[in-house]
């Protein structure tokens, strides 16, 4: 092994031996060179004054070089911050404004060690990355039966890992934290668990309240009281869009001082909290264990990112920066937020207006970008044909009975015709089936 990795395994195992315990074999072996092109390329930056020959970047006349072309549509921003390469952990400036505005946003934060939020290729990649880090093939990741296609290719797919679902809600349609604290318990055998907590969901657009929040935490506690070592992954990529009386923060603070079995993970970004989603800007957090050990699980990440993609896109990232800088940010964000919540709340009085009938009922939704319709008499993916098909009208169908909508992009006075028509579907599906 790499004297490097050894280095950072010996941190990690002497601040939190289960911590040690819950990386994979990748997780064990990866590290970030300090000897490479990279460190010394940073190493030149900075004593270099007369010439820097080390990074693969071109030079002209002091700055980047670059076409005119493109540099015409990009004339606001200085080509330093655009075309060069960002530091493989991300641009600094950006990093520090994101967990500033994480500890405004989550004030449980306070008083709380975590670390600096290390920017990725968005959420897809900062899973990937806790996959990487934590999953070796066998190992458990558990999840509810609403959720992310995604997460069966990036933990088990990728990594071999073994995917325990549980039902999301319960009886009563409010989340389902025995089912949680079962699938966590039956792994007392293996002794550890990867939980993937995704608040608002997708695809049904629930938060849990309060009160559930804190039933699923009791439930990582229990199990990490029971000798469970849980990584406990906040996959908060729609953060913020919370338009009821749900929990208002991530759960992310409160896993992070749970027990010393569990390492709680924050995956987030600006792509879809500030609508960029072509900008590919997220972010990956480790809370809960000392300094030395964020260092260590940074570095590590740093890793994964240089084996991989070597750097974020430094042009997105700036532009992210500059939003989150500018004083008109939050007055802009809070009057997209309001579209959303109207748009969300018109659905939910369609819904429940009755002029639909019995040929559906919908999963609780309150937050989020989607909601997800339960069939009662038809199947699912026909009725998504027959509306691609027949009207021109697009939907995601999940398994049987369900049929996601996205309410987030469609306009609230097209919501109307939207629903009427997926009812129609179910009419004409119905009928010939008869």
């Amino acid at each position: 092994m790499n004297p490097l990795a050894q280095q950072l395994n010996t941190t990690i195992e002497q601040e939190n031996a289960h911590v040690y315990a819950m990386l994979s074999n990748l997780g064990k072996a990866i590290y970030f060179p300090k000897e490479g092109i990279l460190s010394q390329s940073a190493e030149a930056k900075t004593k270099a004054k007369k010439f820097n020959a080390t990074i693969g970047i071109a030079i002209e006349d002091g700055q980047p070089m670059h076409l005119k072309v493109i540099q015409d549509t990009l004339s606001a921003y200085n080509p330093k911050d655009i075309y060069e390469y960002a530091p493989p952990a991300g641009k600094p400036e950006l990093r520090a404004a994101w967990r500033a505005k994480m500890l405004k946003e989550n004030p449980s934060l306070e008083g709380i060690t975590y670390g600096n939020p290390v920017v990725t290729n968005a959420l897809t990649h900062g899973l990937s990355i806790v996959a990487d880090l934590f999953a070796d093939p066998g190992d458990v990741v558990i999840y509810p039966n609403k959720n992310w296609e995604n997460y069966e290719l990036t933990f088990g797919i990728r990594r071999g890992a073994e995917i325990v679902e549980y039902p999301l809600y319960n009886d009563e349609m409010r989340f389902n934290s025995a089912g949680l604290r079962e699938a966590l318990l039956a792994q007392k055998g293996k002794g550890k668990a990867i939980v993937l907590l995704n608040f608002p969901n997708n695809p049904t657009g629930y938060t849990p309240g309060p009160q559930e929040g804190d039933e699923i935490v009791a439930a990582i506690r229990d199990a990490a009281e029971a000798g469970v070592n849980v990584v406990a992954v906040t996959d908060d990529a729609y953060f913020g869009l919370f338009f009821e009386d749900s929990l208002q923060e991530s759960l992310f603070g409160k896993l992070a001082r749970v027990h010393p079995r569990v390492l709680a993970i924050k995956v987030d970004g600006a792509t879809k909290e500030e609508y960029v989603w072509g900008f590919r800007v997220g972010f990956i957090t480790y809370a809960g264990q000392s300094e030395a050990m964020h260092s260590a699980l940074e570095q590590k990440t740093l890793g994964i990112i240089r084996a991989t993609i070597s750097s974020g896109p430094h042009p997105s990232q700036t532009f992210v920066l500059r939003a989150l800088q500018s004083p008109e940010f939050e007055a802009q964000k809070t009057e997209k937020f309001m579209i959303m919540k109207s748009r969300a709340n018109r659905v939910k009085d369609l819904l429940d207006s009755g002029r639909y009938g019995d040929v559906w009922s919908y999963y609780p939704f309150n937050s989020g970008y989607f909601m997800c319709l339960k069939l009662n008499t038809t199947d699912a993916e026909t009725v998504r044909q027959r509306l691609l098909d027949e009207y021109g009208v697009g939907t995601i169908a999940l398994g049987e009975t369900d049929l996601r909508v996205a309410f987030s992009c469609i306009e609230e006075s097209n919501l109307e015709e939207l629903f009427d028509t997926i009812y129609k579907a179910v009419q004409d599906v119905t009928v010939s089936s008869r």
